[in-house]
């Protein structure tokens, strides 16, 4: 299995009968989808789409998004998904520096995609998933008039799969060029880890346009059900873990905590889950721990990015060691050992490997590394340097290989010539009982440059003084890497896949700034 299009095409051969989606009220065999896929292929191609050209998709999660997919692996299309929590500009500077021409869009966005529709510049032709809307085929439609026989295009491993847009530090999204390679191989490395097999049942909950698309994708691979959900709700997800007998299931930790506070959550049964995952953004050991306890040792770290697409490294459930000695008990505040299709390493400033316990950056080489920044050598160069992603991510490797995150590259204060990096600080702010969720950024200082200053949201019914915290963390930290100050805030903005969002808590400091941080 190659391609993005061979997973259906695999499928039907091996498991026709087999439940591969449930979404709703719709469930499809893998028979099935196999033809849906194959008429989606054809329709594109019958108005005009060829080989090597771009789509571009606007949706929330739906059944629907894995078939254009892998109707586009198939055709030797690229599929560009759309975060559908920017901003119109910056969905406009996708869409135009994708060069995509035919446009995708999903319930509820129909409207506000043909808003734009004169400022794209390629787009040739317009689809709505679901709703019949005047200027746009319908995808049901087109589908239903068109042959089921496979498109039988010629896809190399090696051709641009998907083109995913990630935002950085600064700056505009960047495009992440994908190969069929480099997703298969990531999802290959993936299964081996969660041992995923065809009994397999994963809760979707993720968005599709993120590259959290893995489980779904893994469990397809190997002839088990992903049920798709349209967008995390807590009791649903915790309905279909019980009716659909789930076995998997991969969520941010923000949500995991949420779910922990579900007051009826004993009333669901949960049996059916073998392992839960996690990636995005750190877990607050209190909160883990809590987690453990409530669902037992089925809890595993997933640590990538879109450029790896996006597996890097992964903590197993057996080393999330709760009681014991501290090399073991440590082990989970890391990111865990690399994964099985790729090498990881921390590099210093001459990308030479960091002795142990040293900071140094996170760099990681393999198949399943992208092919580039779409349109941007100099960025691409520069982050693939000599044959070696370059994260951006901070870290530490211990002696037996397992490595810790420290932060974003970026991310790190500067104050009076010393360096903090927020991860550290926030780690300890979570231990406080009365915080719930917490960032620490950089702010202007006339005295240091830089201070370290934390924003903090409480749990419910729990407070606690600005110049506690701070003593709390004095007990714990080197002073100059304490928060100089402290606000409380309602909430901390987030991610649509509940990740922190740093640099919005850092602009609030340095608006009135005549100098910048980004």
């Amino acid at each position: 299995m190659y391609t993005l299009g061979d997973v259906p095409r695999k499928g039907r051969t091996l498991y026709p009968d087999r439940e591969a989606l449930v979404f709703e009220e719709t469930r499809i065999t893998y028979e099935q989808l196999d033809d849906r896929v194959n008429r989606l292929a054809n329709a594109i191609a019958g108005l005009g789409f060829k080989k090597g050209e771009r789509l571009v998709i606007l949706a929330e999660n739906t059944h629907k998004y894995m078939e254009v997919y892998f109707a586009a692996g198939k055709l030797g299309m690229s599929v560009t998904p759309l975060n559908f929590r920017l901003a119109d500009p910056e969905l406009v500077h996708i869409v135009n520096d994708s060069e995509a021409v035919l446009f995708l869009a999903g319930t509820g966005y129909e409207e506000r995609s043909l808003g734009f529709k004169d400022e794209v510049e390629a787009i040739r032709e317009w689809v709505t998933l679901d709703s019949q809307v005047e200027g746009c085929l319908n995808y049901e439609d087109i589908i239903a008039g068109a042959s089921d026989d496979d498109p039988g295009v010629e896809v190399d491993e090696d051709e641009l799969a998907i083109l995913m847009y990630t935002g950085g530090t600064t700056g505009l999204p960047k495009g992440v060029m994908l190969s069929h390679r480099n997703i298969m191989t990531s999802a290959y490395g993936s299964i081996m880890i969660c041992e995923f097999n065809k009994d397999d049942a994963t809760c979707f909950v993720l968005p599709l346009f993120h590259i959290s698309l893995w489980p779904a994708l893994c469990v397809l691979m190997v002839g088990g059900k992903v049920v798709v959900m349209p967008r995390p709700d807590l009791m649903e997800i915790l309905r279909l873990i019980q009716d659909e007998k789930c076995t998997h299931i991969n969520l941010v930790p923000t949500i995991y905590g949420w779910i922990l506070n579900v007051p009826d959550i004993d009333k669901y049964d949960l049996s059916s889950l073998r392992l839960m995952s996690y990636a995005g953004s750190p877990f607050p050991p209190d909160v883990l721990r809590k987690c453990i306890e409530k669902f037992g040792g089925i809890f595993a770290q997933g640590y990538g990015l879109t450029e790896a697409a996006p597996l890097v490294s992964f903590l197993m459930a057996e080393d999330h060691v709760l009681d014991g000695p501290e090399r073991l008990t440590r082990r989970l505040t890391s990111a865990g050992k690399e994964g099985p299709v790729v090498e990881a390493r921390v590099f210093d400033e001459d990308d030479k490997p960091v002795a142990v316990g040293e900071i140094g950056e996170i760099c990681a080489r393999g198949k399943n590394i992208m092919m580039g920044y779409w349109k941007n050598p100099d960025l691409t160069a520069k982050t693939l340097r000599n044959g070696w992603l370059h994260t951006g991510d901070m870290g530490t490797v211990d002696e037996d290989g397992f490595i810790y995150l420290m932060d974003r590259k970026a991310d790190m204060i500067v104050t009076g010539g010393e360096n903090v990096y927020p991860k550290e600080v926030e780690d300890v702010l979570y231990e406080h009982p009365a915080v719930q969720e917490c960032a620490v950024v950089s702010a202007p200082d006339p005295k240091w440059g830089e201070r370290v200053q934390a924003v903090v949201s409480f749990k419910e019914g729990q407070t606690a003084e600005p110049d506690e915290l701070i003593a709390f963390c004095k007990d714990k930290l080197a002073g100059y890497k304490c928060p100089k100050g402290v606000e409380v805030w309602d909430a901390i903005p987030k991610t649509v896949v509940g990740k922190i969002i740093r640099k919005d808590v850092k602009k609030h400091f340095w608006a009135d700034s005549d100098r910048k941080i980004n």
